[in-house]
């Protein structure tokens, strides 16, 4: 059973940051992955980004981002499947060579580039980020990485640490309706049906999966 702690988000950096520069100097230079699952909207993102940034503040270098996103299939295999309404559901993300790609990356002492997923095009971006072979901890961040179907069931053995972010479903649905409407590309009306067949289902499928973590936090968020 995970261990469960209500914080704020700052809070949760602040018990995260010790920690892993514990788990970093006890691996004697091997590089160590933690992983920031939760359902999409939950804002594992910029907990993961500024994650990053405080292990690199007391480590230049030492802390590199790894985002699941970047392994979306391209949108034109996901139209050519007759998926595009299902778009980021686990089946349409090249799951196997995300799992390959995050093995190649704890074992890779060479500098490896990875895909990138960007909003403003609805598209994946090839190297959108690089690891450098200085870099000791992966912060690793998705929706699917605990999840035990398919090919994503080979993430969590290459997590050394998997932390489960929850933040409350109506919360999410609000962020998700907001982000959605930022850019600008489609109608309210067909964000607010994409919501409901897609993004929720996936949230609901994804919170199945807290348990698998090492802990969860259930983060007080003020909207």
């Amino acid at each position: 059973m995970a261990e469960t702690l209500k914080l704020t988000p700052q809070e949760a950096l602040g018990r995260l940051v010790p920690h892993i520069a514990e788990m970093e100097s006890a691996a004697d230079g091997r590089r160590i992955a933690i992983g920031l699952a939760g359902g999409p909207g939950t804002g594992k993102s910029t907990l993961a980004a500024e994650l990053v940034t405080m292990l690199n503040a007391m480590r230049p270098g030492s802390a590199a981002l790894v985002p699941m996103d970047g392994f979306h299939m391209k949108h034109a295999k996901i139209e050519a499947m007759g998926q595009a309404d299902y778009k980021g559901a686990p089946h349409t993300f090249e799951g196997a060579a995300f799992v390959n790609f995050l093995h190649r990356l704890k074992q890779a002492r060479e500098r490896v580039s990875g895909p990138g997923y960007s909003r403003k095009i609805e598209d994946i971006v090839e190297d959108a980020f690089t690891v450098a072979p200085e870099v000791r901890v992966l912060v690793v961040e998705g929706n699917y990485l605990l999840l035990t179907e398919g090919p994503w069931a080979g993430v969590k053995a290459l997590l050394d640490y998997a932390v489960f972010i929850h933040v409350p479903r109506d919360t999410v649905q609000a962020r998700l309706l907001k982000r959605h409407g930022e850019e600008g590309l489609f109608s309210e009306e067909r964000n607010r049906a994409h919501i409901e067949r897609n993004d929720l289902p996936n949230y609901d499928l994804v919170a199945g999966s807290r348990q698998r973590a090492d802990v969860v936090f259930e983060l007080d968020v003020a909207e």
